[in-house]
């Protein structure tokens, strides 16, 4: 018996770094990580037969993670689909490069790499140039996933993404809406977006991460290297989504369902006590149809 633990511990030493991540995958965070990535590929019906797919790199935990992700639902080959693991340089300095580049060899994931201005662009703009950078990454993304002859991009935005962004557009934007788990491209035609990270909590990405002792870089842009650390540390602070990150971590001390609630308040939209929306037909009032319809007070 001694023997045999003596055995299954050098045997977990032995383990590549790739090797212990994908069984990781498999065995502890299962539950966690990869059941709630395939739930969010069929309730949102995100994956179809003969898909080819960009899946997007920018070399941070969530990004890296979807990959990896994505090659154990190949390996279980349900269905015939394609994978593209496409990596932007928008100009990172050659440290954060070299970083991507490493932890894509050790996680055994084959990245594509094609090169942007986007930082050099963005630069010396001082109003909003998260937005604008965002904005122009997506559509580089788009275009060159095209090139390819992808379908679909996938990004690697998380629940916690989604629920703080519900929140950031009710208290800065005055407007209720979300982050959608996919939606078809209005600049190139065919291609559609996904979001396979949908249900995943941010926790277990980094708990994940920090259990196979992985490293990944974080906002890499040269907006935030060029500002000293004290700035850098008091932008972070005063930032919106921080702010309402805080906010939620803050409220789930009262109320340990609270980020579920946020989740379903944009599943459970009652228009009868809606004063007004909009869609794509333009803007709608209650009072449009408030005598034909006949609202009336609960009682």
């Amino acid at each position: 018996m001694k023997n045999l633990e003596n055995n299954k511990k050098i045997n977990s030493e032995e383990m590549s770094v790739c090797d212990r991540a994908e069984l990781s995958i498999r065995k502890k965070f299962h539950k966690q990580l990869f059941s709630r990535f395939a739930k969010a590929l069929n309730e949102y019906k995100l994956i179809e037969p003969n898909d080819k797919i960009a899946v997007c790199i920018s070399g941070g935990k969530d990004s890296m993670l979807m990959a990896k992700l994505f090659q154990e639902l190949k390996r279980h080959n349900k269905f015939n689909f394609e994978l593209v693991f496409l990596v932007m340089d928008p100009g990172y300095n050659p440290e954060n490069l070299e970083k991507i580049k490493y932890n894509a060899k050790v996680l055994n994931v084959p990245i594509q790499i094609f090169s942007s201005n986007i930082f050099e662009n963005v630069f010396e703009i001082e109003k909003s140039p998260c937005y604008l950078c965002a904005r122009m990454r997506r559509g580089y993304l788009y275009a060159e996933a095209k090139r390819l002859g992808c379908n679909k991009i996938a990004l690697g935005h998380h629940f916690d993404d989604v629920i703080e962004t519900i929140l950031m557009g009710m208290l800065y934007g005055g407007q209720v809406q979300t982050m959608m788990p996919k939606f078809h491209s209005t600049n190139f035609e065919g291609m559609e977006l996904i979001r396979p990270m949908y249900l995943i909590r941010e926790a277990d990405i980094i708990n994940w991460a920090k259990y196979n002792g992985l490293e990944f870089i974080a906002c890499a842009c040269k907006f935030t290297e060029k500002i000293s650390v004290e700035e850098k540390e008091n932008r972070e602070l005063s930032s919106k989504r921080k702010k309402v990150k805080q906010l939620i971590a803050e409220l789930k001390k009262d109320n340990a369902q609270i980020e579920t609630n946020i989740f379903r308040s944009v599943q459970n939209v009652n228009l009868a006590t809606i004063i007004g929306y909009k869609d794509n037909e333009g803007r709608h009032n209650f009072l449009d149809s408030y005598d034909s319809e006949k609202f009336f007070d609960e009682e």
